[in-house]
């Protein structure tokens, strides 16, 4: 069995990741890993710190690692990933202005076949643990996770549209890592 395949969608909160990442995961019957921070914000009770973003990404870590054995126990073709170190090291940037070396060497140590930036073109949505509902807001941090996927060698695409569009859109992106 060859290794699975590794797609990885990234952006900005609310611009469909986690929606996004399972359809993909279901539509090809492949496997899903969720992104831990949520779980873990919504326990956390108290507003979070750096040295929080280093535990959410030692366990997403972790968690990614888990999901890949998974996958090549269920012999899947691919993981989904909702996330990984990019998200870790922009969230760490933007919110305090450095991030975590852990988190740096796990970046430059994960590996991923194919990326997904999500276009902040969608309505924002509300919940307790999203932070930047401005527009131009989101558009600045959507500019950022370009920059960091233009600084990387794995081929990546920009998925913009509404939700249908979107899921077709990156269905149609991945068809030749199935292939």
């Amino acid at each position: 069995m060859a290794y699975p395949k590794r797609i990885v969608l990234l952006g900005p909160e609310s611009t469909g990741k986690s929606y996004l990442s399972e359809q993909l995961a279901k539509h090809y019957n492949a496997v899903w890993c969720p992104e831990y921070a949520r779980e873990y914000l919504l326990l956390l009770g108290r507003p979070y710190t750096a040295d929080d973003l280093l535990i959410i990404a030692q366990n997403q870590v972790e968690l990614s690692n888990k999901y890949i054995q998974d996958a090549i126990e269920k012999k899947a073709a691919a993981v989904f990933f909702d996330t990984d170190m990019h998200v870790m090291k922009i969230w760490s940037e933007v919110v305090f202005g450095s991030c975590h070396p852990w988190i740096l060497e796990q970046l430059q140590k994960q590996e991923a076949d194919f990326y997904m930036l999500c276009k902040p073109d969608i309505p924002w949505v509300q919940d307790e643990l999203r932070e930047y509902p401005e527009q131009e807001m989101r558009d600045d941090l959507f500019s950022i996770y370009e920059e960091q996927m233009q600084q990387q060698t794995m081929p990546w695409t920009i998925i913009s549209g509404a939700h249908e569009v979107r899921l077709q859109r990156a269905v149609e992106a991945v068809r030749h890592l199935f292939s």
